[in-house]
């Protein structure tokens, strides 16, 4: 649940890009009332905007355990994200797999091809409907997810235990809790329904 409940994480806290616009002071400032008089939004308090500030940090070093490893491979985020719902969900539509990642049918291909060609995994027409894709893990693209998983799980553990954390499960409950009121119970049974990265399970 920890792991999905990122998610979240990942889709709200995209790579930056060279060319990616930040908004400019004056327009900040100007965006602080409503164009009908709204007063503006309270400040954090200092306690939020400390947690705030940590799932930054937080998020920059998770990913960065998985970052060294695709590196290798000349992989990226993008890939490591579809591959492991693949893995988890081994048979899910591309239509599927793009509503859970929230990205454009444009920016999924390019990186399937990569996967597929590198024989991480393979796409399968529907049987009802020969115009789905399915896509299955390879038995490369469990070994990848299983390692990838591997390294973060290590880095969630050790923070656990130096945290003293004794109940893991509240700490999957705040994550989860962060997701969008309307999207919980379908992410809960995406979860649910994994089928636990088996290494035997592959193609």
């Amino acid at each position: 649940m920890l792991y999905v409940a990122i998610r979240s994480i990942y889709v709200n806290m995209a790579d930056i890009t060279p060319d990616t616009e930040l908004e400019r002071p004056e327009t900040a400032a100007g965006a602080r009332t409503s164009g009908d008089g709204e007063q503006a939004a309270r400040p954090p308090d200092p306690q939020s905007l400390r947690i705030i500030e940590l799932l930054f940090f937080a998020y920059r070093d998770f990913t960065a355990d998985a970052d060294e490893i695709l590196a290798e491979l000349g992989f990226g985020r993008a890939h490591h994200r579809a591959l492991n719902f693949i893995c988890r969900h081994p048979g899910i539509r591309v239509a599927d797999l793009l509503e859970i990642l929230q990205i454009t049918k444009q920016s999924l291909p390019r990186g399937l091809k990569d996967l597929a060609d590198r024989g991480f995994l393979t796409q399968v027409r529907g049987e009802t409907d020969r115009r789905e894709r399915l896509l299955y893990p390879r038995d490369e693209g469990r070994a990848l997810i299983g390692r990838l998983a591997g390294r973060q799980s290590e880095r969630i553990k050790a923070a656990l235990q130096a945290a003293g954390v004794e109940a893991p499960d509240t700490v999957a409950e705040f994550l989860f809790t962060m997701i969008r009121a309307e999207e919980r119970e379908d992410i809960a049974r995406l979860i649910a329904t994994g089928d636990g990265l088996n290494p035997n399970g592959g193609e």
